[in-house]
């Protein structure tokens, strides 16, 4: 629900109901200001649940073993998903297979973490089927980025920070080719400070914005808007990250977005990689940071391009729900995460 929906709420509650208008206000305060729980950090001797939501892992088993080694070697212990390596023609086994799956994994109080194995599609047909009250009494880290941002979605509105990061079908034969990637997931995952200095643009908007960060892939963030996993941007900072789609898809989606006033109240954006875009046969005519310049110039808001998040190997790990602060000049960004 956007900020003036819910001003608008309370002007409805006022009128019929004869709520005092304060008392409303403030519900509405603490609806745009929720503090969200945060999981408990990994420790050496945590159990971190390896599972697969989404696409089908065909060929991956090599993958799944360096995740398990990789977890390992931090002195965490690893569980799999017993339906993770299930086949159902598009999906990693059956809905309700990933389900049980992810639901044994929410309600496992033994349960850390929970890393996703690999993205695709497939999340948001899972999405209403599993029960979070067992999660947020005792709330874990989900981790994944791509078609995991509905997951993300959800967990932010049950109240829970998570984590954007690497996924099992991340890592890779040469693993110096992935540092920042692993190095950041490692950090967010056991506690460390996450501060990035992101390299200059001159499409950047400058400013300074302070704000929950969330978002995640776009078609993902475009697929939940009308739903009741849509997240609602007011007073946040939102990322958006993207791939493998045309230019004119990526404006008609912020274009909806902006429609649906999901940018009304935002403080700030932050644009990950745009990664593999496809060239229609009639050419856009400008470069994608300028289409999303075009498409959000009507907001006062920064806007910082080059986060190194998304689908490229340098993918750093960004916590979700977390209060960030973000400076965004010509010559360079930075994004620092409150402790």
């Amino acid at each position: 629900m956007s900020k003036n929906l819910l001003t608008l709420s309370l002007i409805c509650a006022v009128f019929f109901f004869g709520i005092n208008p304060a008392s409303a206000q403030n519900e509405v305060t603490e609806k745009l200001n929720m503090i969200l729980k945060q999981p408990p950090y990994l420790k050496a001797g945590d159990t971190v649940a390896i599972v697969a939501p989404s696409g089908i892992l065909k060929n991956r088993d090599k993958e799944i073993e360096q995740a398990k080694v990789l977890l390992k070697s931090w002195g965490l212990e690893v569980v799999i998903g017993n339906h993770v390596f299930n086949k159902e023609n598009h999906f990693a086994g059956s809905d309700d297979e990933r389900c049980e799956d992810f639901q044994k994994a929410l309600d496992n109080p033994q349960i850390s973490a929970i890393w996703c194995a690999r993205g695709g599609y497939g999340t948001v047909r899972i999405l209403d089927k599993l029960d979070y009250s067992k999660f947020k009494q005792n709330p874990k880290w989900l981790i994944g980025y791509s078609d995991i941002t509905a997951l993300h979605n959800q967990m932010h509105n049950e109240g829970i920070e998570s984590i954007h990061a690497m996924m099992c079908t991340s890592l890779q034969d040469d693993m110096a080719t992935i540092k920042e990637t692993v190095s950041t997931f490692k950090d967010a995952i056991f506690g460390k400070s996450l501060n990035y200095t992101l390299e200059g643009s001159k499409y950047n908007k400058t400013g300074n914005a302070t704000g929950k960060l969330v978002g995640g892939n776009l078609t993902m963030l475009h697929t939940m808007l009308g739903s009741k996993t849509s997240i609602d941007v007011s007073e946040k900072i939102l990322f958006i990250e993207e791939i493998g789609e045309y230019k004119y898809h990526i404006d008609r989606m912020l274009q909806s977005l902006k429609r649906a006033g999901y940018f009304d109240n935002c403080k700030g954006v932050i644009v990950g990689d745009m990664s593999k875009l496809r060239k229609n046969t009639t050419l856009w005519g400008t470069s994608v940071e300028q289409l999303i310049l075009d498409a959000l110039q009507d907001y006062n808001f920064p806007i910082a391009f080059n986060m190194p998040a998304g689908h490229e190997k340098d993918n750093r790990a960004m916590i979700l729900g977390r209060t960030v602060e973000l400076t965004v000049s010509k010559d360079k960004s930075t994004v620092k995460f409150k402790d």
